[in-house]
């Protein structure tokens, strides 16, 4: 009793509940700017990249508050196949939605790292954006991000170094890429998000082929995807997965397309969950909130991996 009475302070000291709610979608005005609230920083800078060759650059967001004397978890944030290090800022106003968050005690305080996860020499988003060789640096991002990005932010930035305390999410190509990366890589990432996965999403079973052995290591496994949004079906073919499987994890449907209306409240919703206590019995609520599929009349959601933003 003794035990439980310590635990249950020391929950309370380090800012968290006990017993974690299942989150609620974003209500309206959650991306405005709230002039009474501390700002983080948002900065650019490059780092050296042996995997690529060159020095790549990288956006990173820094918490209100922030001071090198303390150290913070990341969250490693990934954009889509029509996007680079900016597309979150332009479309996404994360910095907006966490200092919002933060001042409402609704977030830890985090790094946010946005990276350009085309890891070639020319990475910019121009010309033909499925090009075979633009969309293969998509997967040597892995070793980019594995091998060279998380070792210089932990190296230059007050950043704890370990697997709980960093996390991995994307829009649609970055979706993919965070589910790839994430669940490839249990070693370095504890939280793992993916938003309208995209098409390069491996298989349900490649993903994850020791399924208790995740069951371990995952802190948290989030998936949410448009209603009406095209790509539905590989988001869905994962999550029946894992549900098979036995693995816990959170599945969201919410009305909507592949557009940052969807990917802003997924953010909203995941940066919540992380770096605190997990309560695996509120799962089940995100599926009673979620939405039936709806037919797409497009066929195919929007545009290809983000492209240009859509409001």
């Amino acid at each position: 009793m003794k035990k439980i009475f310590i635990s249950l302070c020391l929950a309370a000291v380090a800012g968290y509940s006990f017993a974690q709610n299942a989150v609620q979608p974003a209500a309206a005005g959650f991306y405005v700017v709230r002039p009474s609230v501390a700002k983080g920083k948002v900065e650019t800078i490059s780092y050296p990249s042996k995997t690529v060759g060159v020095d790549r650059k990288v956006t990173i967001y820094t918490p209100p508050g922030f001071s090198k004397e303390k150290k913070y978890p990341v969250l490693y944030l990934l954009h889509g196949i029509g996007g680079d290090e900016f597309e979150w800022l332009n479309g996404g106003t994360p910095q907006v939605i966490l200092d919002n968050l933060i001042a409402d005690g609704k977030t830890v305080p985090m790094i946010v790292v946005m990276p350009n996860g085309r890891a070639m020499k020319d990475d910019r988003a121009g010309g033909n954006i499925m090009e075979p060789a633009k969309v293969q640096a998509f997967a040597t991002f892995e070793r980019d991000l594995i091998d060279d990005l998380i070792p210089f932010i932990e190296k230059n930035y007050p950043a704890i170094a370990d697997r709980e305390s960093r996390a991995i999410a994307g829009l649609s190509m970055g979706g993919g890429q965070s589910l790839n990366f994430g669940l490839g890589n249990l070693d370095q990432f504890a939280w793992v998000g993916g938003f309208s996965s995209a098409p390069n999403t491996k298989p349900a079973a490649e993903l994850l082929p020791d399924p208790e052995k995740a069951k371990k290591q995952l802190k948290l496994l989030f998936i949410s995807c448009g209603a009406s949004d095209g790509l539905l079906g590989f988001s869905k073919r994962t999550h029946d997965y894992f549900e098979e499987k036995g693995v816990p994890h959170i599945y969201f449907i919410e009305p909507g397309n592949h557009d940052f209306k969807h990917w802003k409240n997924g953010l909203y919703m995941y940066s919540q969950l992380l770096f605190k206590p997990v309560n695996t019995a509120s799962f089940a609520e995100y599926r009673k909130m979620s939405v039936e599929p709806a037919v797409n009349p497009n066929g195919f959601g929007g545009r290809p991996g983000g492209g240009r933003p859509q409001q």
